[in-house]
């Protein structure tokens, strides 16, 4: 028995369940042409939101088309280690229990970690099995896993030997709360409203003094040197002299420089090397002491003397205290900056001084630049992003690839000495030693005798090498499934990481196979509320996509999600979507069983129906058409509007209505074959977008054998098609509809049958006549050549259509309200036309006004010319 309603809480785990003990999802090389996806890996610890459910479920689109498409469909899941969030989460963990991250060895700390992903990492990866998500589970990766780890060792000590991985000391960003450097990436700025602090300092053995203008007080212990402008007569009776720092009384020199806006605040600038990236310029010209005065914290250290261990931000307030006490603070000014802020823990980002490993990158990005932006061999869809990818890559800078963090891949850099250079780099301890015998000539050294660069490699190092290194492709480059998938197809992925990961893993594919990492990348937009306000916890706007599921189905929740997905745009997210969705199913679900409700017998086919399934099958293939189009654009919510459209509109309304038969009648097997035929051309078109829906149907239609299966079924072929059928029904449908609207209005039920009379001034074709019949429910349908007295009328542009009235209707009343509604319209036409004589309105208005008003004087007149011949009809 076909149950009454479609149910997703029962067939969606019994199909995929099915899928995957029929491991429809598991590709493995053959003669067949590959179809690629590499999931953008989720962090191990992350659940799924609304922007994953968009994510792959356009993905999954991808695939399980292509799977129909008879590609050799791959797609690759796994999840990134997430070296900031995963350590952060697994440290405030520690702390909860009482252990403190500093009391661990690394492999202690290690141990922690992988039992914190063990038990909270892959969530994500069952929840994406909710969605319908029909990944390659025997192929998940993990950017830890040991193969993993080994392409990332390999990776730098190749790129190290290459010359293009240095060690520098150099101004880095620091995230004091993750107490690790970041990439100039990571840092977002933001606008935010601070102060200003105008504080004197003495000048050396005078009584003068100079005011400088600074927003962070507390760095004054940092100061090595005030700076003027060469070229301000202002303080050229200081040149040469010194200044006295405020509190902590050091002197420091007074120093010029043009590099100093004479416009700019008070024209003099205090120098701080080791907390400015400018200042640190100006130290290293003119040779200046650098003092720190940060803990990894971003508390003070010693050098903030009584200040020691207060927090910066307590800190400024206190120095600020301190200054106005003491008479050297003579104003504070509000003031507006940028401040940049980490965007995994939200700290603001302290400028500091430290040793890193750093990637050249000038060079390495050149044939990324020329793949997206002049050959064109990688495209991005919507292309507007190319602009943005042009801006970061022609400004990039040497990426600082190093992280103080123990949760990621150990930088395979050894060191046996005290100094900065003594050190080797290679794959393994082993090799090493070697190295480092030969660097001292020294044969006599262990590996007790090295130590390895404590840091950890950025993730995004990690992550660049995804589409190779999930196929083995650089540990081994000739391997057979790192030549049969590689490069992959489609990427997709969120605009946030166009930069981060995106044009990262085309630089990667270049420098390791010569090859780009795939064709297309598709971007999709952010999933806004109907505020537009983005979605997130803290807002509490993010609905639980998991809920939604259960509420909704999941195929009503993917429908709901694409139809408002157009590439690059960001979706209104509402609810009322997914109800959509859900209604979408509904429909689709009562019409599969209104088809398999009606008896079938051995009878002569209706000429109604051999012309509507002729007219669906060539709509289905203008349709097919448009969805081949929009998916070769990556219009995917397009596409699923054009399937939409097809089977509410077309077969659910207007073809299963016309080959339905009369009340308590059969069917002729003939036309329902092909019912069934043209119903399983469209759970095709529906499966990658609605998969359970479709296959649960599918499997309702007939006993299948797991190798005749929806999901490995075959898509519909394009086939030449006679499109004037499309264009005739089309005119047809609105023929019916003048008959349904008559109907309507004169009380006229559809059980009665009536006369329909035409003038085809149109020339229209008299194929779909039999459609007009049955559908109008018509008695008989005459061509004449004049207008037919005692009948209604309605046009269908030129050609008039008359039905006449004995018996139907009370001719009297009929008479009275058309003459009622004559009398309104030429009132209403009066009104327009008298704003149209009047020349101060044409004058003054619009011209969009304008034309509105003439539309409305032109409908006035057409609807007063049907009345009117209505009127004479009748009388």
């Amino acid at each position: 028995m076909i149950p009454a309603q479609f149910n997703p809480k029962d067939v969606e785990q019994k199909w995929y369940d099915y899928w995957m003990k029929n491991k429809y999802f598991h590709s493995t090389p053959d003669e067949r042409t590959p179809y690629t996806i590499v999931i953008p890996p989720p962090n191990v610890t992350g659940v799924l939101h609304m922007g994953h459910m968009l994510n792959n479920t356009i993905q999954d689109v991808l695939i399980r088309r292509a799977r129909l498409k008879g590609f050799n469909a791959c797609w690759v899941p796994g999840t990134d280690h997430a070296s900031i969030a995963t350590e952060a989460k697994v440290v405030a963990k520690l702390k909860s229990e009482g252990i403190n991250k500093a009391d661990l060895t690394r492999e202690e700390f290690l141990k922690h970690a992988y039992d914190w992903t063990d038990k909270y990492g892959g969530t994500i990866l069952e929840q994406l099995k909710q969605l319908g998500c029909s990944c390659d589970w025997d192929r998940t990766k993990f950017t830890m896993d040991e193969d993993m780890s080994a392409s990332v060792i390999k990776s730098f000590v190749d790129l190290y030997n290459k010359g293009m991985i240095y060690r520098g000391y150099r101004m880095v960003n620091w995230d004091p709360e993750a107490k690790t450097t970041l990439s100039d990436e990571e840092v977002i700025h933001e606008e935010r409203q601070g102060k200003l602090y105008y504080i004197n300092y003495k000048v050396e053995g005078t009584n003068d003094v100079l005011t400088i203008a600074t927003t962070r007080p507390e760095t004054i212990f940092g100061d090595t040197a005030i700076c003027i402008n060469p070229n301000d007569e202002r303080f050229t009776h200081l040149k040469g002299k010194k200044a006295i720092v405020p509190i902590c009384n050091r002197v420091i020199p007074i120093i010029e420089d043009e590099y100093v806006d004479i416009e700019f605040g008070t024209g003099c600038l205090k120098v701080t090397p080791a907390h400015d990236v400018n200042d640190k310029e100006l130290g290293n010209k003119h040779n200046l002491e650098i003092i720190d005065i940060f803990n990894e914290d971003a508390s003070l250290n010693s050098f903030g003397l009584h200040f020691q261990g207060q927090d910066r931000f307590l800190a400024r307030e206190e120095v600020a205290k301190e200054l106005e006490t003491s008479g050297v603070l003579v104003k504070t000014e509000i003031h507006m900056n940028k401040v940049g802020t980490s965007e995994r823990t939200k700290a603001v980002i302290e400028p500091r001084l430290s040793d890193q490993w750093f990637l050249k990158m000038e060079d390495l990005v050149k044939p990324a630049i020329k793949a997206v932006l002049e050959t064109e061999e990688v495209k991005l869809y919507p292309s507007k992003f190319n602009n943005t990818y042009r801006h970061w890559l022609e400004n990039i800078r040497d990426w600082n690839i190093s992280r103080q963090l123990w949760w990621g891949q150990q930088i395979p850099a050894y060191f046996y000495g005290d100094g900065k250079e003594d050190f080797v780099v290679a794959e393994n301890i082993e090799d090493a030693l070697e190295l480092a015998k030969k660097a001292t000539n020294n044969q006599q050294l262990t590996t007790s005798d090295l130590k390895q660069d404590a840091d950890a490699l950025d993730t995004w190092f990690s992550s660049w090498l995804w589409p190779m290194a999930v196929f083995g492709g650089i540990l081994d480059p000739e391997s057979e499934d790192f030549k049969y998938y590689y490069p992959t197809n489609d990427l997709v992925t969120g605009p946030d990481i166009l930069f981060f990961w995106v044009a990262r893993m085309i630089i990667a594919g270049y420098e390791y196979t010569g090859k780009k990492p795939f064709n297309n990348v598709y971007l999709t937009g952010l999933v806004r509320d109907k505020q537009r306000r983005k979605m997130s916890k803290s807002l509490g706007n993010s609905p639980d996509p998991l809920e939604l599921i259960q509420k909704f189905g999941a195929d009503g929740v993917r429908v709901g999600l694409l139809l408002s997905a157009s590439a690059g745009n960001d979706i209104m997210f509402d609810e009322e979507l997914c109800n959509n969705g859900k209604a979408f199913a509904n429909k689709i679900w009562n019409a599969f069983r209104l088809i398999k409700g009606w008896e079938v017998a051995d009878i002569a086919q209706p000429e109604a129906s051999k012309i509507a399934i002729d007219w669906y099958e060539a709509k289905l293939q203008q349709t097919l058409a448009e969805i081949e189009d929009n998916f070769e654009k990556y219009r995917l919510s397009d596409a699923l509007m054009s399937i939409y459209k097809l089977v509410w509109d077309d077969f659910c309304s207007w073809f299963l209505e016309i080959i339905k038969p009369a009340y308590q009648q059969p069917i002729d097997k003939a036309t329902f074959d092909k019912a069934i035929e043209l119903l399983e051309a469209n759970l095709k078109l529906l499966h990658p977008f609605m998969p359970f829906l479709t296959e649960e149907i599918w499997q309702y239609i007939a006993e299948r054998t797991p190798e005749e299966a929806l999901i490995v079924a075959t898509w519909p072929t394009m086939q030449n098609t006679n499109a004037d059928l499309i264009t005739e029904f089309d005119f047809v449908t609105e023929v019916v509809a003048g008959i349904r609207t008559i109907r309507k209005q004169k009380n006229i039920t559809n059980k009665d049958s009536i006369d329909l009379k035409v003038i085809n001034n149109e020339k229209v074709a008299t194929t779909f006549d039999a459609v007009i019949l049955k559908l109008g429910n018509i008695e008989s349908l005459e061509y004449v050549t004049e207008a037919v007295d005692g009948t209604l009328t309605y046009r269908v542009k030129s050609n008039e259509y008359f039905i006449p009235i004995a018996g139907n209707i009370d001719v009297a009343a009929e008479i009275e309200k058309l003459e009622a509604e004559l009398k309104y319209t030429q009132g209403f036409l009066r009104s327009v036309q008298g704003k149209l004589k009047n020349e101060k309105f044409v004058a003054g208005a619009p011209e969009q006004v304008i034309a509105n008003e003439r539309n409305k004087e032109a409908d006035a007149l057409a609807k007063i010319a049907t009345i009117e011949q209505s009127l004479m009809s009748l009388k």
